[in-house]
């Protein structure tokens, strides 16, 4: 499962760390944002749709233990994976007991950290969790693990991007900002073509199969965009 596009917050109050570790992750395809004590995170948290956490321990203004009890406080899922230079048992036990999902000690290795963020985002996903947290943002919707993400033009099925051409995006816009409701063919021509529907119900459903084989895994009996005969077709609510 790859989780490109999402984004991991970097709390850091070391600049070299955090440029680093921002190199790293575009690489990896995440987005970054950067914050270099705790009250920067949580504000940022605020406006901002985040993934994973990555939170440094010892920090000017608000250190990261208290900057994740702050975090539990509304982000219950959210991992956070904290970094530090103290390798002994106690403060690990602690940071995890005060809400982190892992910690990792300095200085760290970078496979091993990517491959810890890709493990605990494999979880939220599968948790539901990037789908609860979604929810919250306006233009995005969901239904199990598809999301489409309007303000990003972004499809997604259980974490894993899916690139759709335009004409099939709006008419997955469509069906899944209205799920449950059947559209006809003619409805579904009409709203994303903007012009008359005459005997267009060929056009759509070529559309409609394209969309199938790129967000279900198995078209021929799909989860997500259901055909209802002799109506049209609509995208179910699943939770």
């Amino acid at each position: 499962m790859r989780f490109l596009g999402y984004t991991v917050l970097i709390c850091d109050d070391d600049k070299d760390i955090l440029n680093a570790l921002e190199i790293y992750l575009k690489q990896d395809g995440y987005n970054v944002i950067k914050a270099e004590n705790g009250v920067q995170a949580m504000e940022i948290l605020k406006t901002s749709v985040v993934h994973l956490i990555l939170l440094d321990v010892m920090m000017p203004e608000m250190d990261g233990i208290m900057t994740a009890i702050k975090i539990r406080e509304s982000n219950i899922n959210i991992p956070i994976i904290f970094l530090s230079a103290k390798s002994e048992d106690t403060d690990r036990i602690l940071g995890l007991d005060m809400g982190g999902d892992d910690y990792i000690t300095k200085p760290f290795n970078t496979v091993e950290l990517l491959a810890r963020v890709k493990e605990h985002l494999r979880r939220y996903a599968r948790l539901g969790g990037l789908a609860e947290q979604t929810t919250e943002s306006k233009n995005v919707y969901v239904t199990g693990g598809l999301v489409v993400d309007d303000n990003r033009k972004r499809v997604t099925v259980d974490g894993e991007e899916v690139m759709l051409t335009a004409t099939e995006y709006n008419i997955l816009k469509l069906l899944i900002s209205n799920r449950e409701r059947i559209f006809s063919a003619s409805q579904i021509y009409e709203a994303v073509w903007n012009e008359p529907a005459f005997n267009v119900g060929k056009i759509v459903s070529v559309h409609i199969r394209h969309i199938r084989e790129k967000i279900e895994i198995n078209p021929k009996e799909p989860r997500y965009l259901k055909i209802v005969y002799g109506l049209g077709y609509k995208v179910v609510q699943l939770k």
